[in-house]
């Protein structure tokens, strides 16, 4: 794990080494704490900022035998949890969390040593140390890494205070939120939903007695983001909803939900797929872009998730048939000439090429690269899962417009996702050009291609 690692070619290290490594970072899908930065917290130990909320690694560690406890429990301390993390790490040999764990060892900490249960006390008190410097902060870890734009993840009835607080401050990186609103889709629980809409109704300042109602908040809500610099909306759905509906038969459905009472699958899907067009058109009229992270089937442990709550590592990929659905969602949007700058993201590698096809066919002329096949998520951001992204794009669609790799990290640490997204991608190229696929005389446009990739593309199409 050396400056070539990954680099297997001399033009793949002249790539990385000259265009891609200086390049700053813009990370515009992730899931900090903005209060974190807005406090720039100070970080107790290693154990903390490493495994502190990391499924990944609670995944690893159970999947290694390691009592739950040592993931998610109360009555353990860090150095407690980090020792089981270090006796597990040998074990993610091929796993991308041995080379994550390494390249942010080196990248952040500057330390070389190979983490194993021997070298796990010095480890972890050189980093725990070194976390008591202003340097390790939540802030400045982001200026360590050279991070322009971090965009986080919100819900439309979220205050937005934190991020204010940083703007009004000045803070050099700017901190932007994102639109998530997958609450306000969420009606299989009419009870929880219920809370929701009265949340959205005290924050909005709107009475929602009926789905425009209920439309009329969001949009309320949706300026407010806008106002406060968002750029960005994102879904997390397990497919593609994309029923007919008329607004009588949604303010049919919305009264059973507020009523309480238990609506049908059927429903439910046109529901949501109300929501998600009228949400869509809001973007589009903000200029906004829209990001869909589609596939997963998640909390699948019951016992578990009753015990741990989301988000604690039993989700997996999906395999949802989208192609249809997801045709129609994008063509009535398109139809009407509402279709907003778009981002795709699936996490079934079964559908690389059915989503870099699709991008296509919504391409207009009106954007460079308006239909974006989004990075390898989750299950996929990892070196195999990142070639055969871009493989695919590469072969059907245009990898030179393509707006480059996000952390998708609750993590300060994780910005070495980009560096090896980088190497990934210089090495692809390198090897081309080594083969005789593209030319060497073509060297400096491939040059600014991969800074394109890296940086200019996202700076560009996002307007930061």
């Amino acid at each position: 794990m050396d400056d070539d690692f990954l680099l297997q070619s001399d033009t793949a290290r002249g790539l990385y080494h000259n265009h891609a490594a200086a390049m700053p970072i813009i990370d515009y899908h992730c899931h900090l704490d903005p209060a974190m930065v807005a406090n720039d917290r100070k970080f107790d130990s290693l154990g903390q900022i490493w495994l502190e909320g990391d499924h990944y690694k609670w995944r690893a560690m159970r999947t290694n035998g390691i009592e739950e406890r040592f993931c998610t429990g109360k009555d353990t301390t860090d150095w407690d949890k980090f020792e089981k993390w270090a006796a597990t790490v040998p074990y993610t040999m091929r796993n991308p969390l041995y080379h994550w764990t390494h390249l942010e060892l080196r990248r952040a900490f500057g330390v070389n040593k190979i983490l194993n249960p021997a070298t796990a006390k010095e480890i972890f008190d050189e980093c725990t140390a070194k976390l008591q410097t202003p340097e390790y902060s939540a802030r400045g870890l982001m200026k360590k890494f050279n991070v322009q734009v971090v965009c986080t993840t919100d819900d439309p009835v979220d205050s937005l205070e934190h991020h204010i607080a940083l703007q009004k401050e000045g803070f050099a990186i700017k901190v932007l939120p994102t639109w998530r609103p997958d609450k306000a889709m969420a009606v299989e629980n009419p009870a929880a939903y219920k809370e929701y809409v009265e949340k959205l109704s005290a924050v909005s300042g709107i009475a929602i007695r009926n789905f425009t109602d209920l439309l009329e908040a969001l949009q309320v809500r949706h300026d407010f983001f806008a106002s406060v610099g968002c750029r960005l909306s994102d879904h997390g759905i397990e497919e593609f909803y994309a029923e007919d509906f008329s607004i009588s038969a949604i303010d049919a459905i919305f009264s059973k939900i507020i009523s309480g009472k238990e609506l049908t699958q059927a429903e439910i899907i046109t529901f949501k797929s109300a929501l998600l067009v009228e949400g869509a058109k809001m973007d589009h009229a903000s200029g906004w872009t829209q990001q869909f992270h589609y596939g997963t089937i998640r909390s699948n442990n019951t016992r578990l998730f009753k015990q741990l709550g989301a988000d604690t590592g039993f989700d997996s990929i999906g395999d949802f048939t989208v192609a249809k659905n997801l045709a129609k969602f994008l063509d009535r949007l398109d139809i009407d000439n509402r279709l907003a700058k778009t981002i795709l993201y699936n996490l079934n590698p079964r559908d690389n090429e059915l989503i870099a096809t699709m991008t296509g066919n919504f391409q207009d002329g009106s954007v460079a690269g308006k239909m974006q096949f989004g990075s390898g998520w989750w299950f996929l951001d990892q070196r195999y899962g990142m070639e055969a992204q871009m493989n695919s794009l590469s072969a059907l669609g245009l990898l030179s417009r393509f707006v480059g790799m996000l952390t998708d990290s609750r993590s300060f640490l994780s910005y070495p996702r980009h560096e090896y997204f980088r190497r990934i991608l210089c090495n692809l190229l390198g090897r081309d050009v080594e083969n005789g696929e593209l030319p060497a005389s073509e060297l400096p446009f491939i040059g600014k291609l991969v800074e394109n990739v890296c940086y200019n593309n996202a700076h560009q199409f996002f307007g930061f």
